[in-house]
């Protein structure tokens, strides 16, 4: 579809990226920043037939995120995780309310919310935002709320949306499923940080359904 961007950032994903890519490339330009690897990712990536751009360090989620919305050409941008978790064939179902001017912004509801502490933050947000899950990062908006963003904090958290409703938009979520993958999970000592940048966001954000 011409008037969206799937995103992916990346960072050390080889043997899982070239699976994500080929699954969306036949229907979705695919921007993938490689975010530093030390591996094949962006080889893997390009193989794949995505369109690859390289940060030269290692410098987090939030900024490849970024980078993606600046380089996306396309009316809607779609982020997407790259180490398999997100299904495909959902894409259309968050795009559809944007590209329909119904909301800016649609989540991709996971059925359950791994972290402890994410669920913290979620429930946070959740004061000011109606959405279950606020911190999912499969997410469909329109590139002109993307680019707007700061994205100030230590991850996206609660605070993407927070922000995003600061700035106006029209937020929503669908249900997404999320599919097995064989990864280990560290403990997200980020979310510590994240918990003040939810509590700054939540004094900016109007309180919306």
């Amino acid at each position: 579809m011409d008037d969206v961007t799937v995103v992916v950032p990346a960072y050390d994903e080889a043997g899982r990226i070239g699976p994500v890519v080929r699954d969306l490339v036949d229907e979705y330009a695919v921007l993938v920043v490689d975010d530093g690897s030390t591996d094949a990712t962006a080889a893997e990536a390009e193989d794949a037939g995505a369109d690859v751009v390289r940060q030269p360090e290692n410098a987090g989620y939030i900024r490849a995120l970024k980078r993606g919305f600046r380089e996306a050409t396309s009316e809607i941008v779609v982020t997407f995780d790259a180490d398999g978790e997100h299904r495909p064939e959902d894409v259309d179902r968050l795009v559809r309310p944007v590209r329909d001017d119904e909301l800016d912004l649609v989540l991709g509801a996971r059925s359950t919310i791994p972290r402890p502490s994410e669920r913290l933050l979620n429930e946070l947000a959740r004061l000011k935002i109606d959405v279950r899950d606020s911190g999912t990062g499969f997410r469909a908006l329109r590139r002109e709320l993307a680019v707007s963003l700061d994205l100030d904090t230590a991850c996206t958290c609660g605070t993407f949306v927070l922000e995003a409703a600061a700035n106006g938009a029209r937020i929503g979520e669908v249900p997404a499923e999320t599919r097995s993958i064989q990864k280990p999970r560290g403990i997200a000592w980020k979310h510590g940080r994240q918990l003040f940048h939810v509590l700054r966001y939540l004094m900016l954000a109007p309180r919306r359904s």
